[in-house]
This record gives C-alpha cells, structure tokens and sequence, in this order.
C-alpha cells in the first residue's frame, strides 16, 4: 500500500523523512530566531509565540502517548509510564505555568530543574522569585534529582518525568532505532555530554561568583548568551528535536542534555539500577540493540551473559519489551523497585 511505503520512507530516512527533519529545524529557527509565529500564537487567542509553542508540544505529547499506549497496551510498565509522562507535560509542565502566568505570578515549570533548565540556578533569577520556588529549586536540583539518580537510576527522570523525554518516547516513537549505534558515536557521546555538563558547571559558578562579588563582568554575560544559544536553542531544539527522523530520538539527551549527565555519574555511582541479563537465553537476534534508542548494544551483554549498568541508559524498557525470550530485566539491586519492560 502507498500509505506503508510512505511510512517506511519516513521512518528509513527516505526522502519524507528528510523533508520532516527539514521542516522541523525550520520550525524551531523561527521559533527561537523570528517572531514569524506570534501572529499565529494571536489568532488562536494566546498571548506569545511561547504559549502556541506550549500548546502544541503538550498535543504532540497526548497524541504520540495515545500512539505509544494502544501499541504496548499488554505492557503494563509502557503504559504506566507514557500515562505519567501525559500526566506530568499537562499538569506541571503546561497547565500550572500557564495559571501562574494568569495570576500575574512567575511562569515556574515544576518538572524542569537544573543543569536542564539552566536559568533556574542563575542567582539573579533564583533569588527573584517568591521563596517556595527557591526552595523548590535548590532542593531538587541539588538534592533530590543526583539523589533518586544513585536510587533508581536516570530513569524517573529521563523516561517518566522529563519533557524531552517525553517527546522522545511519544512523537519520537517511529524513529527510536535509528539512533547510531557505531563505537564512533558512544566516543563522541562520553565527550561532547560530558563537556556541555562541565561547561554548565563552570558557567554556574561564574554567576554565582558575580553575584556575591556584585560585579557583572561582560565575558560572564557574554558566555551565558552563547550557552543560550548553542545549547539552549540550537542543541536542544533545531538539532536535539529537528533531527528526529534522521538520528534517532535522543539525539540531545545522548550527547548533550547537562541533565542525563548528572544523572549518568549518579546512576553509575549508585550502582543500583541495571538491566538483568537472563544467563543462556539469548538468540542474537538483535531486536534490542536494534530498538534502543540510546545507542547501547545490549545484545553484545546478552550475548556475553553480562547483567549491566549504562551511564546513557534511561530505562524506558524497550529493550526487553521486544526481546522474543524475555532475556532482558529492569530492576534495582535492593529489590524495592524490580519492574519488568517485557510481556
């Protein structure tokens, strides 16, 4: 049928997969560079181009989620946790915004935290607002974020939480296995992640240094522009969002997100949350590594036998949802949290 060669094309990166990709980085240029949207923001009655930009990420969210259900509706963890990432992207990360925004109160995002939502830490800002957010920040972004990350891994976050997350594991569903999968890439991965988070750190402490010295230096300035623009609107956005239908889904959360970093170093150091490996089981058949979004060859540890913790794993589960033998296992050594991703 021309639907499913159609669809096969968009998601082999065919020429309409291309075209996506290409109208996507559009979007999101003019979204960050242009005000080429606020007319159409005004015609729907909203106030901003950033509230149609709300609008629509938070309807791309439900209908891929809706997607994302009626596909794994026999798995129980994928259905939980799409239902949660629906729930979190309407509650917290649209609908009270928006209602504090109305009440001439701060647009406070509660599911966005730092190094993600990088502003949040930028003392200027953070000591502005009304001192529940204060508290609110510094208490999950330095506490409770590393904190459940040594826990329960990088997933209560990454795949049940987090808006990016959230596109990616609903909208992003039909490209999850394009992501590289080449020794080139997890190089490139442990470097580029890694420095953006250490960039993040720095930059941080230089705001928080002119604070407390009440002196505004331009380089300071100049720096948080630039992070701004390459990491907060290009790497996220144009790049991390726009190349969905050529690189795969997690594009930004594998090489770039400051955010699945620390996450990262806390999951590894935890050492609690990994992926069980049913000893003799496995067939090779690939599906796994084939299907993880994040890159990892996870049939070469089913192969070898090997039950393991990835820094760039965020749990969702696919993995072990398409294993035909039920080889692979989500679970915590403690044994509070041991939830299945397979039939």
């Amino acid at each position: 049928m021309i639907r499913d060669r159609l669809y096969h094309d968009l998601t082999n990166r065919g020429i309409t997969g291309w075209i996506v990709a290409a109208l996507l980085v559009w979007f999101y240029i003019a979204l960050y560079f242009t005000e080429s949207l606020t007319p159409w923001a005004q015609k729907v009655g909203l106030s901003s181009k950033w509230d149609l930009y709300g609008v629509l990420y938070t309807v791309v969210i439900l209908v891929g989620g809706i997607a994302m259900i009626r596909k794994y509706g026999h798995n129980r963890y994928q259905v939980v946790r799409t239902g949660v990432v629906m729930f979190v992207q309407v509650v917290f990360a649209f609908s009270i915004p928006m209602m504090l925004k109305a009440l001439h109160q701060p647009e406070y995002y509660l599911s966005y935290f730092w190094p993600l939502k990088f502003d949040y830490m930028n003392p200027e800002y953070l000591f502005a607002q009304p001192w529940p957010f204060v508290v609110y920040t510094l208490a999950a972004s330095l506490v409770i974020v590393p904190l459940l990350g040594a826990l329960i891994g990088k997933r209560w976050y990454c795949s049940w939480v987090c808006g990016c997350g959230g596109l990616a594991n609903t909208m992003g569903e039909p490209w999850r296995h394009l992501s590289d999968k080449s020794s080139a890439a997890w190089k490139f991965e442990k470097v580029s992640i890694y420095s953006v988070f250490g960039i993040s750190l720095l930059l941080t402490g230089l705001l928080f240094y002119s604070w407390f010295t009440k002196s505004k230096a331009p380089e300071v300035v100049q720096f948080q522009t630039w992070y701004g623009l390459i990491v907060g609107s290009i790497l996220s956005g144009a790049v991390g969002t726009g190349l969905y239908p050529l690189g795969g889904t997690r594009v930004w959360c594998r090489f770039f997100c400051p955010m699945a970093a620390l996450l990262g170093i806390t999951q590894k150091a935890g050492k609690r949350f990994h992926i069980r490996v049913k000893e003799d089981m496995c067939i090779s058949c690939g599906l796994c590594s084939k299907y993880c979004e994040m890159g990892i060859d996870v049939r070469a540890y089913a192969q070898r036998n090997e039950s393991f913790t990835r820094a760039s794993c965020v749990g969702c589960g696919i993995c072990s949802e398409v294993c035909p033998r039920g080889v692979l296992r989500l679970e915590n050594q403690s044994g509070l949290v041991q939830i299945s991703g397979g039939r």
